[in-house]
């Protein structure tokens, strides 16, 4: 087990940590949280004996394999497949031997190598890295392209792949999923999930937190404490410690009068019902989560827009893409100002060429894009960060936007980011990507849109300012269109998905829950399916009885499914027509002829038959969220 015992870290002047103590128990998985700066990643070079600490002890079992993600990919001509394959070192330093007792003709070595290879799965190493290549969204056609033709967003990727290579005993993970789409951190879950070794992992997603750890270890005021639970879990435990501070229930009335205003307009809609239930457990779950929001340093909103025009946007049989590569095609969509979208698809699908048609930043190959009258478009974007001027301050970015904006009141507005003092005034070169986002974010939110376009906007924020995000987001007045694989931000600022796939745009009616589901059931066939031509030909024995028993898996799910979704199939119209026929009657009662003295019998006729009518209504969907909650049910075992 790892044992940290009154463990002081100092870098510079500052100490990280003192007197600190923690146990990380042997197969245990570990979230590391605290704010930016407060000793993380120190703490986690410190565990690959990078250093030692000024005081104390730090004792990791002396044979344990430990793998963590490089951060630097040279641009070498190793193919992705090899170099994945370094990551097993152990693997790499007995084919060695192997070619050099192949070469000396050493019939007694050969065999020896032979049966290590055998003793650690070598001989399926090529199929496992092919696999995992896949899972994080290699094509198998690159997987022998070489490591420098690939960008740097799939160069860390590369990096991840070596580090799960590894048979290791103590995996280090340092905000994987910054350059992963949704798809694949999902990939990445499962993949956790099953890893045998110890983990310790920093995060900034909640979701992701919640499906891989059972411990939380919260480094706070210089000191270490170890929770026991998920990310839930650590919010349940550590809001009975601030739940006495009078900012929890400001902070939990937005979200929860957000939660609650879906829940009233589409409980009763079958097409949003799993929707709205998803909304009402986070409501029932807010009293232990906006305790912890309380610490948060970040006070920030949106300004309100100067103007909301009803119609904002469209595409009409849009075609979208680079020169002569067309990636979406036959795109119909209208932005009006009440619509909270966010986007969901593979990486590589078209979200963000999706995205940059709408900013205007693309144009369509056909088609045209209209812009409504008094139009005023936010838009983010990774790139972003590259426009800013690194030798101007942050102040100076204000100033240049609006130049008639008194300084003091930039001044406030930037220190609800965190811009205060020196901060403000000096140039933003030496910023982290942390800080270039807020920043970013700044810039953004001054500028008073209707209509937001925002993609990735969470990659380098910490859990705080994530929050602060949030919370903006959901007070926020216009349109908003989001692209982001942090799930919390994406259930609890939009009301409806649009799925891009298959060079198409169309709604998604399911949550994220049912997204992930499908996901879940599809990237078991097609990991196995896209690295068949790129590894050995001794697992295919193992991949055909694989692939039969999950088509019997699949089969049986259909059949267990099917009866379920011929009730389904009933239950909808009989529910339309029941709301349909309560709106009538309804509407009639809103009418003041109803209260008329001649109308008497006839109002209480229709009191009895609306209160009859609801009843009926309330059980036809508890009947109908019943027989979706079996169908979860089913999807999931």
């Amino acid at each position: 087990m790892i044992v940290i015992k009154q463990l002081v870290l100092q870098r510079g002047q500052k100490v990280l940590l003192n007197q600190a103590n923690a146990t990380i128990f042997p197969g245990q998985k570990v979230g590391l949280i605290g704010r930016n700066g407060m000793g993380k990643s120190s703490l986690f070079s410190m565990f690959l004996g990078e250093f030692p600490p000024d005081q104390g002890d730090l004792s990791i079992p002396a044979n344990w394999v430990v793998a963590h993600v490089a951060q630097e990919t040279p641009a070498l001509e190793t193919s992705a497949l090899d170099y994945t394959l370094d990551g097993d070192r152990e693997l790499r330093e007995v084919e060695a031997k192997l070619a050099k007792a192949e070469a000396d003709h050493d019939g007694t070595e050969i065999a020896h190598c032979h049966d290590h290879l055998h003793a650690i799965n070598g001989y399926s190493a090529r199929a496992r890295a092919g696999e995992l290549l896949s899972g994080l969204g290699f094509k198998h056609e690159q997987l022998n392209n070489p490591v420098k033709s690939f960008s740097g967003g799939w160069r860390m990727r590369l990096n991840l792949a070596q580090a799960l290579m590894c048979r290791s005993d103590f995996l280090l993970l340092d905000e994987p999923t910054n350059h992963l789409d949704l798809d694949t951190v999902i990939w990445l879950e499962n993949w956790l999930t099953r890893y045998q070794g110890t983990l310790v992992l920093i995060s900034h997603d909640r979701d992701f937190l919640d499906n891989t750890v059972t411990g939380i270890l919260h480094l706070e005021n210089q000191l270490l404490t170890l929770y026991t639970g998920n990310y839930a879990d650590f919010e349940r435990q550590r809001a009975e410690k601030l739940s006495q501070q009078q900012q929890l229930f400001d902070k939990q009335q937005r979200e929860a009068a957000h939660l609650q205003s879906f829940i009233d307009r589409f409980r009763a809609k079958a097409t949003k019902a799993r929707q709205a239930q998803s909304r009402i457990k986070a409501l029932e779950k807010m009293e232990r989560v906006a305790a912890v929001r309380v610490e948060s340093p970040f006070t920030f909103s949106f300004r309100e827009p100067e103007s909301l025009p009803h119609q904002l946007l469209s595409l009409d049989h849009v075609d979208g893409g680079y020169a002569d590569k067309v990636i979406l095609k036959g795109v119909n969509r209208a932005i009006v100002s009440d619509m909270r979208i966010g986007l969901i698809g593979v990486n590589g699908a078209g979200k963000s060429t999706l995205v940059k048609m709408l900013a205007g930043e693309l144009s369509p190959l056909s088609g045209e894009r209209k812009e409504g009258k008094g139009l005023k478009i936010g838009y983010f974007a990774q790139q972003q960060l590259e426009q800013l001027d690194p030798k101007a301050s942050a102040l100076l970015h204000l100033q240049r936007l609006d130049p008639q904006a008194r300084e003091q009141e930039l001044r406030d507005f930037l220190g609800g980011f965190l811009f205060a003092g020196d901060m403000a005034t000096s140039p933003i070169e030496p910023f982290s990507g942390g800080e270039k986002t807020r920043l970013a974010l700044a810039i953004l939110i001054w500028q008073k849109p209707n209509l937001l376009l925002l993609d990735e906007p969470t990659n380098h924020l910490d859990l705080s300012m994530r929050d602060a995000l949030t919370f903006a987001l959901q007070d926020y007045q216009g349109a908003l269109i989001v692209v982001s694989h942090d799930r919390h931000l994406l259930s609890t600022t939009t009301d409806q998905f649009w799925l891009v796939a298959n060079g198409k745009v169309e709604t998604y009616e399911g949550d994220l829950e049912d997204y992930r589901d499908f996901i879940k059931a599809n990237q078991v066939v097609s990991n196995v399916d896209k690295t068949e031509a790129a590894v050995d030909s001794s697992s295919s024995v193992d991949r055909k009885a694989q692939k039969r028993e999950e088509a019997e898996a699949r089969q049986r799910t259909a059949q267990a499914r099917k009866p379920i979704e011929q009730k389904l199939k009933k239950l909808e119209p009989q529910l339309g027509k029941l709301q349909s026929k309560l709106a009538e009657l309804q509407a009639w009662l809103g009418d003041e002829s109803a209260y008329a003295p001649e109308n008497k019998q006839q109002l209480q006729d229709t009191l009895k038959e609306e209160s009859a009518l609801k009843l009926e209504v309330e059980q036809v969907e508890e009947e109908w969220l019943t027989l979706q909650m079996e169908l979860e049910e089913i999807s999931q075992s």
